[in-house]
């Protein structure tokens, strides 16, 4: 089980920790913060490209495929139903949306190359996003000190 323990320091900066490792979230000027660290959209993309080019990467290493290059952007950004052609014809109101564009290059012949798309939506993070998420939460509001 993965745990993450997020600390608001001062203003929006957020000290995150996995107990290995700390890094920073924060909002952009524009929204009030003060840039130090990637905004949480950031931090969740990033977390979604990462995998995406490890999954690519553990499944060509696996199958012997000789790859040069593995490239994942991610953009996030909020559309109208009615304004997006990709999505679900039952979709109405404002959604999230991810873009991706994700650039493999090696030695493929037109199967593998196949797969190998395949195998991009298939990395635990975009499977997880994709299937939703079951949120089991414990608030506690404590009066301070």
């Amino acid at each position: 089980m993965t745990t993450i323990t997020a600390e608001l320091t001062e203003g929006y900066v957020v000290r995150i920790s996995d107990g290995r490792h700390q890094w920073l979230a924060d909002e952009p000027l524009d929204a009030g913060g003060t840039d130090v660290g990637p905004s949480p959209y950031e931090l969740l993309l990033g977390s979604l490209a990462a995998c995406t080019a490890i999954t690519v990467s553990l499944y060509v290493q696996r199958k012997g495929f000789a790859v040069t290059r593995v490239n994942a952007e991610y953009t996030f950004d909020r559309v109208h139903a009615e304004d997006c052609a990709t999505c679900d014809d039952d979709a109405t109101g404002v959604l999230d949306r991810v873009r991706s564009h994700v650039v493999v290059e090696g030695d493929f012949d037109a199967a593998t190359a196949e797969r190998v798309r395949q195998i991009v939506s298939r990395c635990p993070v975009h499977r997880t996003l994709e299937a939703g998420v079951h949120f089991d939460e414990t608030v506690e509001v404590r009066p301070g000190s």
